[in-house]
């Protein structure tokens, strides 16, 4: 067994103690922050990160049903960046709540996403699909607004069957109302997120094979490498635990929930980490706001 920053970072025999990727209806998911933390007792999970994208709303509810059930509560972000036509997700963990450059960036970049929403609705409707945006409204119960949502209408209004069938009609890439998404760089993400105080963490990288921007991100404070992921491989995992010890990364794993109807498959605590992991970067989290204001 390796130990790295005092963690178990051996995958035999492991068995998965914290989920730190998961969604809920803050954003894109489908459980309240209450029905994730307490499923995730049922699974027997012993720590979970709550990632919602662009908001941080779903913490509070979060952590008072970590307290009621004996879970450990990692809070976090997920931002979605973008560099040379290649989307990058940067992970925020433990962020200060309060953090002026935190709250201003998720506040614009929820602005962005209403936006988006607002022109696919206009694209949608050029083809006499007859959806508003109050009907996208009511499927985010939220405050970040996503394309599930846009998805959503378009079935509950009979112009798709699925998910899947709406993204590949209309909303999905190449589609006739599709809306390309403002995205900060990778920079700007790790920038925001160690501002705050926070610890950023590449997340999934073995999507887009990112390994040979590592080092530059590194450089730009990224603190962290999603190397337990359920679109990963074994192979996958493997090169990106090599990857993380190397780069002096803190090691992280997640599931990427969303609920079984969004993202089927994906289970809760199917992918993940020790419970360590939780306390390393809770520490290297408050290091950071000693850096940050000294």
């Amino acid at each position: 067994m390796v130990k790295k920053w005092g963690l178990r970072v051996t995958t035999l025999m492991f068995r998965v103690e914290a989920d730190l990727h998961c969604h809920t209806t803050a954003s894109d998911g489908l459980l309240t922050p209450q029905e994730l933390v307490r499923q995730a007792a049922l699974a027997g999970l012993m720590g979970v990160g709550i990632t919602d994208h662009d908001t941080v709303s779903g913490w509070e509810e979060a952590e008072a049903t970590g307290r009621e059930c004996g879970l450990e509560i990692l809070k976090g972000i997920e931002l979605n960046t973008e560099v040379n036509g290649i989307e990058i997700h940067i992970l925020g963990y433990e962020p200060e709540f309060e953090a002026k450059v935190l709250q201003e960036k998720l506040s614009f970049l929820r602005g962005a996403r209403y936006k988006r929403m607002l022109d696919m609705i206009g694209r949608l409707n050029s083809l006499d699909v007859r959806v508003r945006a109050e009907d996208v409204e009511k499927f985010a119960h939220g405050e970040s607004i996503g394309r599930p949502h846009v998805a959503q209408a378009l079935i509950e209004s009979g112009y798709a069957h699925s998910l899947k069938d709406a993204f590949t009609r209309y909303i999905g890439y190449g589609a006739p109302a599709y809306v390309p998404r403002y995205k900060l760089t990778p920079a700007e993400a790790i920038k925001v997120v160690r501002q705050a105080g926070g610890v950023a963490v590449l997340a999934h990288p073995g999507i887009q094979r990112l390994e040979g921007s590592l080092k530059e991100w590194v450089d730009q404070g990224l603190q962290g490498l999603e190397v337990s992921h359920s679109d990963h491989s074994g192979e996958d995992e493997a090169r990106y635990r090599k990857l993380a010890l190397e780069y002096g990364l803190v090691p992280t794993g997640g599931s990427d929930f969303h609920g079984e109807k969004r993202k089927p498959g994906v289970k809760l605590g199917g992918w993940g980490t020790s419970l360590d992991t939780v306390f390393v970067i809770r520490d290297l989290a408050r290091r950071n706001r000693i850096k940050t204001t000294s």
